[in-house]
C-alpha cells in the first residue's frame, strides 16, 4: 500500500496524486470516539487507493473546525481560519512535487475552510480538489450512518451498549439554532439522529458506495468553483 509516511524520496511517484484524509477531534455522542470523522475519511481514502494510479496516502489531518461541538468535553477545534491556513500551506508545499492533491473530508464543519483554501490554491495554479465522504440520505451526526461505518471500520471503538438517540428533526429545522448556539443546545446527547439499527454490514455497504463515488470522481476530475470533486 503506497503511503507517504513510509516512503523514501527516490520512490515517490512522479506527479503523484497525494490523497489527504481530513477529519476532526470532536464528540460523537456516548458511543462513538472523538476520532470518528478522521477514521472514516482515512478508511475511504485507503479503500480507494488501489484504484487510483500513482496515488500516495498522506497521514491524516486529525484536527478540524469543530466549534459547534465545543460544548462537550473532549472536542478540540482549531477553527476555520487556522484550518484554512493549514490547507493552503499543505497544498503549496505538496504542490512542489505532487501532480495533484486531493483532500478527503470526513467532517462537515471543515467545509468553509475547504471552500476558501482549495479555490485559492487552484487560482495559484495548483491542481487541488476536495471530496466529501457523506452518504446520501444519511443522518447528520453520530446516528445510524456513522455508527454503521464505525462498526465496520473500527468496531472495537464503538460502545454500542451506551448508544442513545439524539435530535431527529430535519437538519433544515435544526440548523439556525445549531449555528447560533451549538450542538449541545440542540441535542444534549450530542447525537443528531438515532444510532438504532446500525450494523457492520450496513457500514461495509456505505463505505463501498462512498469509495466508488470517490474513484469515479477522481477518474473524471471535474472540480467545481468551490474546489469540490464529483
Amino acid at each position: 500500500m503506497p503511503e507517504l509516511a513510509g516512503a523514501v524520496w527516490p520512490r515517490v511517484p512522479e506527479a503523484a496524486l497525494l490523497v489527504v484524509p481530513l477529519g476532526s477531534v470532536e464528540q460523537h455522542g456516548h458511543h462513538l470516539p472523538m476520532g470518528t470523522d478522521t477514521a472514516v475519511a482515512a478508511a475511504v481514502a485507503r479503500a480507494a487507493l488501489p484504484d487510483l494510479d500513482g496515488a500516495l496516502l498522506a497521514p491524516a489531518l486529525p484536527y478540524g473546525a469543530s466549534g459547534e461541538h465545543e460544548g462537550f468535553p473532549g472536542t478540540v477545534s482549531i477553527g476555520t481560519e487556522a484550518l484554512t491556513t493549514v490547507l493552503v500551506e499543505l497544498g503549496r508545499s505538496a504542490g512542489r512535487w505532487a501532480g495533484r492533491v486531493l483532500v478527503v473530508n470526513g467532517h462537515g464543519g471543515n467545509l468553509e475552510a475547504l471552500r476558501t483554501a482549495v479555490p485559492l490554491l487552484r487560482a495559484e495554479g495548483r491542481d487541488v480538489a476536495w471530496f466529501a465522504c457523506g452518504a446520501p440520505g444519511g443522518d447528520a451526526h453520530a446516528g445510524r450512518t456513522e455508527t454503521s461505518l464505525m462498526l465496520h471500520v473500527e468496531p472495537g471503538e464503538v460502545r454500542a451498549a451506551d448508544a442513545v438517540a439524539g435530535e431527529t428533526a430535519p437538519m433544515a429545522v435544526m440548523l439556525p439554532r445549531l449555528r447560533a448556539e451549538g450542538v449541545r443546545a440542540v441535542s444534549p446527547t450530542g447525537v443528531l439522529g438515532d444510532p438504532a439499527g446500525a450494523s457492520a454490514a450496513e457500514g461495509a455497504e456505505l463505505l463501498a458506495a462512498i469509495t466508488r463515488r470517490l474513484v469515479a470522481a477522481v477518474t473524471e476530475w471535474r472540480v467545481d468553483p468551490a474546489g469540490r470533486l464529483g
